[in-house]
């Protein structure tokens, strides 16, 4: 069964510096048919203003994964990361116990677009950590290349989550299949461009769940780019 989120559908907050879309209930915006979907529980698609930003602020126990899509994100915390993150990059932060951090775009005209991706954590009170990785279109071209799991391998980053995140690139014409465990569900954001998942069609901003089968085929209609959360 696959259940469409459409990109207009989602809640949505315009603060001049900075315009998000929420997929999930957030902030002020609150969606009782929407509060997350299994331990993915935040899904925010957001451009930052040139020069404008997040100030200093703290999380705790949540695993919080951003995946840049254009411009360019600094990020700095209490402990002792400090980064500027550019197109194709994805970062880990795990809160645990606390942390401060701050994301700001550096470019003082170019916006910043990203996804902020916030999954429930295994246990509460785990130790802070960081980690990131590039992940090229190259890379992602033709396949699902995984970015973060539960389980990670060929240098994807840690999620303390069981959770396989992927990100995908497909030229028009290009399909991929992804095949799910028993009991196993999927969620998949559409980044850019034109597919469909099982002969759904979903365009940038749209997101699927899908449940109740063994596998899904996306297929793309032009270039697209997607993310694919495979979830226990």
């Amino acid at each position: 069964m696959i259940r469409i989120r459409k990109s207009e559908a989602r809640g949505r907050a315009d603060h001049g510096w900075l315009d998000t879309r929420h997929t999930f209930s957030f902030a002020d915006y609150r969606d009782p048919n929407h509060d997350g979907f299994r331990t993915l529980r935040v899904l925010n698609e957001d451009r930052v203003a040139g020069g404008a930003g997040f100030g200093t602020h703290a999380h705790r126990d949540m695993e919080i994964v951003s995946y840049i899509v254009s411009g360019e994100l600094a990020h700095r915390d209490d402990l002792g990361n400090g980064s500027t993150l550019k197109p194709g990059d994805v970062q880990r932060m795990s809160a645990g116990t606390g942390v401060r951090h701050s994301e700001k775009n550096p470019s003082p005209t170019e916006a910043s677009h990203f996804l902020q991706i916030w999954i429930v954590p295994e246990r509460r009170g785990l130790e802070p950590g960081y980690e990131e990785a590039t992940f090229t279109a190259t890379d992602k071209r033709g396949r699902l290349r995984l970015l973060a799991s539960g389980s990670p391998r060929d240098g994807a980053l840690e999620i303390h989550q069981d959770v396989d995140l992927y990100g995908s690139v497909l030229g028009r014409g290009e399909s991929v299949r992804h095949a799910l465990g028993e009991d196993r569900a999927a969620w998949v954001q559409i980044v850019h461009g034109h597919v469909t998942a099982d002969g759904h069609a979903l365009r940038a901003g749209d997101g699927a769940a899908v449940t109740g089968v063994s596998s899904i085929d996306i297929d793309a209609h032009e270039e697209s780019e997607f993310l694919l959360f495979d979830l226990a």
